[in-house]
């Protein structure tokens, strides 16, 4: 049984992992490091399953977190100068959010820019009028017309006009032979005179179409053993007959 499997597509990692956090509700600042780096490490194995190729960016991110859940591991924390404690998810939050916020106005503009697109610009109607009629005046154009340009529009005219009478004409003619008509044909003379001549077959007409479908139709008749051929006296002439019927 064949089956499909479809996976999301992300921008990056860092959207996979806001995907996470979407979907499983959770709290962005106190992101339960173990079982993202759970979920987003099954997602590039599944990835490496499918034999697709797998990022930089997201090898990276996922060294990232396992390094996170490593610091988490360790029993002695990692403290500023003050003596608070540093959360190893500090710098890992503050990136998902910058990346948060970007998003979110991505998407907005990309919203904005598709209403946009829908819009139509609002002409100024007089002013394209005006344009209009400035590039369309008859009368103006009517004054410049003289009797050189009158000629040269003639004789632009005049070859065009040749041009089109003499372009060539294709006509495809279907030919009146078949190679099963001839074979019939041929089969029936061979038949009613026992022997026939090719010098007599091409006098009957010597179309040079009828003489190629009559030499093909020969071919297969030999290829089926329906005929037999002699060599007669001559330059290419040959005596065409039936076959000897063995006793």
């Amino acid at each position: 049984m064949n089956f499909e499997i479809q996976l999301p597509l992300f921008q990056g990692p860092f959207d996979l992992l806001l995907f996470f956090i979407e979907r499983d509700e959770l709290d962005i600042h106190d992101i339960p490091i173990s079982k993202i780096t759970k979920d987003f490490l099954e997602y590039l194995e599944h990835l490496e399953r499918l034999n697709l190729e797998v990022a930089s960016e997201f090898i990276l991110v996922a060294s990232t977190l396992m390094r996170v859940k490593a610091k988490m591991l360790v029993p002695r924390p990692e403290k500023n100068e003050e003596g608070v404690e540093i959360d190893p998810r500090k710098e890992l939050v503050e990136r998902l959010m910058e990346y948060k916020r970007y998003k979110s106005v991505i998407q907005e503009l990309g919203s904005m820019e598709e209403q946009q697109l829908q819009k139509e610009r609002r002409g100024n109607v007089a002013l394209e009028l005006k344009k209009l009629s400035e590039t369309n005046n008859v009368e103006s154009e009517l004054q410049d017309i003289d009797l050189y340009k009158l000629l040269k529009v003639f004789e632009k005219v005049v070859v065009r006009f040749k041009d089109e009478q003499n372009k060539p004409i294709h006509e495809v003619v279907q030919y009146p032979y078949t190679i099963s008509q001839q074979k019939e044909a041929l089969l029936d003379k061979v038949n009613l005179w026992k022997e026939v001549s090719f010098e007599e077959l091409i006098a009957e007409n010597c179309d040079k179409i009828a003489v190629i479908f009559n030499f093909l139709s020969i071919l297969e008749l030999l290829q089926l053993n329906l005929i037999v051929i002699k060599i007669g006296l001559g330059y290419n002439n040959f005596w065409i007959s039936k076959p000897e019927v063995e006793v």
